[in-house]
């Protein structure tokens, strides 16, 4: 059967926007109520800022019109995601994208005039405030890189146009590419973006599999021209401001918004290149003989280990599991966790024109959201468990922060969400007693935890940091450079032991990760921090527990090496990396041992 529309799903699976707006025309009304409000902004404060009692004034303002643009953002985006071709939720955004350009060139003058008064004015803005700390040590750090107030208020009015390529993008790839379906044995498969990469990537049947992946990328390759034309769009964009603001090149921009060192960023890619690669193939091997398949190809690196050992589970008994598994984590994160099933937090439904993967959004004043795509798997535990990682961080940062210190760096995003998807695995092995249900687990922490983790977007980013090397010599990006990079970096990490069939190097153009700036190799840095962190807990209990929710209260205010260090874990050596790519390879000679 072919995807349903949005208007006939279960709306009991579905979220409900209505703690963000009642509906569209409050949206709209609230989104004209804030340009108001950036207008009078702009008329009190632009040029007055000579005394800290204005200055805290205008932060003060400032920051209560940040809260409100994030609540129609979100409800904006979020309706969006829902569903790409829902005409009035396009209509929607465009009007919401206009009122965040309106707010940041409206705005922008804040910082550059903060920024002209020597640093005696900002030190007594935040002995005068101290929750304002934070805000004004991040003014000084990016002080180097700030431009002519009116340059920065000409790039903010282009915010709109710079979101153009990844919108572009998004619209090709969940609204005109089709598909198709596929029939094999008698029987008809549609095929879709949610269809392949929820069910169709993994499954058991090698001809269903390989077919799927055949058909799939030949539509891919139809495009490949335009959505690489798209991508180079926005690397051009973050190219010439990078530029503009003086940094050396593409990726030390991009990591100093992270707030992290070029050493940390490589070691992460490096290491995993060379060290995890020898037991990523022992364990493709592994999935080859379980599975008696002929000739290993990248197309049959997601399939699982023991298909029949993986349980199926309904969305109601999904709630036990995760409850269960993450109960050490307190009262206060499973009462989050109830809230987030009885409330509307949570979209499980599947859906034409809805986005893929799934996502946690956190708005500062709300509850979070979590997007998903309910497959009836045990493996959707995981990746729930996941989500709700996230959600549990910004549930306990929003609440003990002010708006602008809920945000860690992005080193650190990733690891309260890895480690849900730790502590999940860990009970599960611990409760059950069926040997073969437990080197399922096992199989999943590599293949879904480690493998999507570790591995996938490892290589997203091995292929991240080829292209920017093009892009900081000034090179026009096409499909050709891209297909070339991904297939080296795929070959590389694989070897001789999995055939990198073609059209495994279009995976490029299956990733938004792109996009936002260096995220891929963050999901390996925060499955670093939060492997060592389940090595505590598992060892020392409460405490380890206790400390984790300190980091998550933390938000923020703390850099990633000093929230990983408030944690346990030094990052600032080789030595957790190093311990997590050994711990991945003792699972594999787990599953070795067992077959």
């Amino acid at each position: 059967m072919s995807l349903p529309l949005r208007s006939e799903v279960n709306k009991k699976y579905t979220w409900d926007l209505t703690d963000l707006c009642k509906n569209d025309e409050e949206a709209k009304e609230k989104s004209e109520s804030l340009r108001q409000e950036i207008e009078s902004f702009n008329s009190k404060y632009k040029g007055h800022l000579e005394s800290v009692e204005t200055a805290l004034d205008a932060i003060d303002d400032y920051r209560k019109l940040l809260e409100d643009l994030v609540i129609i953002s979100t409800y904006s985006n979020l309706k969006l995601s829902s569903d790409q071709s829902d005409r009035d939720a396009q209509k929607l955004a465009g009007i919401i994208g206009t009122t965040s350009t309106l707010f940041s060139t409206g705005t922008s003058f804040l910082t550059s005039e903060l920024l002209n008064n020597d640093e005696s004015f900002l030190k007594e803005i935040k002995d005068n405030k101290k929750e304002y700390t934070g805000f004004i040590d991040e003014l000084l750090r990016v002080k180097p890189y700030q431009l002519d107030p009116n340059v920065e208020k000409a790039l903010a009015s282009f915010n709109n146009v710079f979101s153009g390529p990844y919108e572009l993008y998004l619209k090709t790839k969940l609204l005109d590419l089709d598909f198709g379906s596929f029939t094999v044995d008698g029987k008809e498969y549609p095929l879709s973006y949610l269809s392949f990469e929820g069910e169709l990537e993994s499954h058991r049947g090698e001809t269903v599999r390989r077919t799927a992946f055949r058909q799939f990328s030949d539509v891919l390759k139809k495009y490949e021209n335009t959505t690489a034309a798209t991508y180079d769009l926005h690397l051009k964009q973050e190219k010439s401001e990078a530029d503009l603001r003086g940094f050396d090149s593409v990726i030390d921009y991009l990591l100093h918004k992270q707030d992290v060192s070029r050493e940390l960023y490589d070691r992460q890619i490096d290491t995993i290149m060379k060290d995890l690669a020898p037991h990523m193939r022992r364990y493709a091997k592994l999935l080859q003989k379980e599975n008696n398949i002929e000739n290993m190809k990248f197309e049959d690196l997601k399939i699982s280990l023991d298909p029949d050992s993986e349980p199926e589970i309904t969305i109601e008994d999904s709630r036990k599991y995760i409850l269960d598994g993450l109960s050490i984590m307190g009262d206060d994160y499973i009462n989050m966790i109830n809230r987030s099933y009885d409330e509307g937090w949570i979209d499980f439904v599947s859906n034409k024109g809805k986005s893929t993967g799934a996502f946690c959004s956190s708005p500062y004043g709300v509850h979070p959201y979590i997007l998903i795509t309910w497959t009836s798997l045990m493996e959707e535990v995981f990746v729930l468990a996941h989500e709700l990682g996230h959600a549990g961080h910004f549930y306990n940062a929003n609440r003990e922060n002010n708006i602008f210190d809920t945000r860690p760096t992005l080193y650190f995003i990733e690891a309260p969400s890895t480690l849900n998807e730790m502590l999940m695995a860990n009970h599960l092995l611990k409760t059950s007693d069926n040997d073969q249900f437990k080197r399922w687990v096992i199989s999943s922490i590599i293949s879904r935890t480690y493998y999507h983790n570790f591995v996938t977007h490892l290589l997203e980013a091995a292929y991240q940091r080829e292209v920017y090397k093009l892009v900081d010599n000034y090179e026009t990006v096409t499909a050709q450079d891209l297909n070339r990079i991904k297939r080296e970096v795929l070959e590389e990490f694989w070897g001789d032991d999995v055939e990198i069939t073609e059209g495994a190097e279009l995976t490029w153009m299956r990733q938004p990760h792109y996009y936002m700036g260096l995220y891929p190799y963050t999901y390996s840095a925060g499955l670093t921090i939060s492997t060592e962190v389940s090595k505590r807990i598992l060892n020392e209990g409460q405490p380890a527990v206790d400390d984790w929710l300190e980091v998550l209260k933390l938000g923020g205010k703390k850099n990633a090496v000093e929230l990983a260090k408030h944690a346990g874990v030094d990052i600032t050596t080789s030595e957790p990396l190093d311990n997590t790519i050994k711990y991945i390879g003792e699972l594999i000679d787990e599953l070795e041992r067992l077959s």
